[in-house]
């Protein structure tokens, strides 16, 4: 697993920290993020097109849109790994 850490929050205080990861082996990108409160999961599962609530192995994050040049940095080092 070659996963290439990509950045973090520029506003971090260094003990919660969102973070963005690039794995171009398996092609995925990794987020670490805020969880959301309980209303906002409500929301995001009740407007899902899946069926009921998010299982275990999942989650929902927030990241902030400062981030967003990291995300992109990473969707960049996945797609340069020669997409399937």
């Amino acid at each position: 697993m070659a996963v290439e850490f990509v950045g973090i929050d520029p506003d971090t205080d260094r003990d919660h920290c969102p973070t963005v990861w690039a794995d171009p082996e398996a092609q995925e990108i990794l987020l670490q993020g805020w969880k959301p409160d309980a209303t906002t999961q409500a929301v995001c599962e009740s407007t899902s097109p899946a069926n009921g609530s998010v299982p275990d192995t999942e989650a929902i994050i927030r990241i902030p849109a400062r981030m967003i040049p990291m995300i992109r940095e990473a969707c960049d080092a996945v797609e340069r790994a020669d997409v399937r």
